[in-house]
């Protein structure tokens, strides 16, 4: 897979303006939320725009940000709901069980018997952990599979699947 969608990796999002001099509201989706700074300047979902940031201060759900060329809160609020994309390479290598969201999506979700279960369509988190939001063409919702060692003991990224063992009931 060497298509750039999957060389940049979501690591925050523009939530508007913050005060009237052109900052901006930033949020961080990093382990370690001040460290998308370190990642500047990132791109946005064209992979061509570029946004050179500086965090000024910690704010309610977030930071205060500045981005060059960004000097009035009109600029800023034009901004709102900007993703921010930071390239694979810039990234740290992950554990054996950590994974980046973009790379499960998109993947196939099969059971321990092999039948298919669908494909992973979101992940989603609520406040506790990770859920995988399945879409099954046999469905006509999408299903909600914990993201725990339990439900899914397998995550294959070389053969693009996932192996669940959903609690009873899901599916």
């Amino acid at each position: 897979m060497s298509d750039d969608s999957n060389d940049l990796i979501c690591v925050g999002a523009l939530a508007g303006s913050f005060g009237v001099r052109g900052e901006v509201r930033l949020k961080s989706f990093c382990a370690d939320p001040q460290e998308i700074e370190d990642y500047s300047p990132l791109l946005g979902e064209d992979g061509q725009t570029s946004y050179s940031l500086a965090i000024t201060r910690a704010v309610k759900n977030g930071f205060a940000a500045r981005i060059v060329g960004v000097d009035t809160k009109e600029e800023a609020d034009a901004l709102k709901g900007v993703q921010l994309f930071a390239p694979r390479t810039r990234l740290p290598s992950l554990p054996n069980d950590e994974f980046y969201h973009a790379d499960l999506i998109g993947l196939e979700v099969v059971d321990t018997g092999g039948a298919s279960l669908g494909r992973v369509k979101a992940v989603q988190n609520y406040g506790a952990d990770d859920l995988l939001e399945i879409h099954s063409p046999g469905l006509s919702a999408t299903v909600l599979l914990p993201f725990t060692k339990a439900a899914v003991p397998t995550v294959d990224l070389t053969q693009g699947r996932i192996i669940a063992d959903p609690p009873e009931g899901v599916f």
